[in-house]
Order: structure tokens, then C-alpha cells, then sequence
């Protein structure tokens, strides 16, 4: 079975994406739920104050250092 020049330019379903393509933010301010969310924590008061505090110190940055 030959393989034609369509299939093989085509990646795989498993491989990763590339750095390049990934955008942490869209520009806008980051809410303390979407930094919550993106650490995998549950949305708790607890965890909302804490990312208040990572947002005050690092400013929209605290959502790229916790995303790829």
C-alpha cells in the first residue's frame, strides 16, 4: 500500500503541540478563577484568595508560569 504525499504530511493525533502554537492568554486581564482553574484547583474561597495574592505579586504573569 502506498502512501500518497497528503497522508504523509499529516501529523499524528498524539503528538504534542508545538510552543510556538500554545497562547496562555488572549491580551486580557487574568481573573483569580481562571488562574484557580489552570492550577487545577477546585474553585474554593480559599483558592480564590490565594490567586488574588499570586496576581497581586506577579500581575497577568502568574498564569504563564503555571501553563506550558
Amino acid at each position: 500500500m502506498s502512501t500518497s504525499p497528503s497522508d504523509a504530511s499529516r501529523q499524528p493525533e498524539d503528538r504534542a503541540t508545538p510552543d510556538a502554537l500554545l497562547h496562555a492568554r488572549t491580551g486580557t486581564e487574568v481573573a483569580p478563577e481562571d488562574l484557580v482553574l489552570a492550577a487545577g484547583r477546585d474553585l474554593s474561597p480559599e483558592n480564590l484568595d490565594w490567586a488574588r495574592r499570586r496576581i497581586e505579586a506577579d500581575g497577568p504573569a502568574a498564569l504563564d508560569k503555571l501553563l506550558p
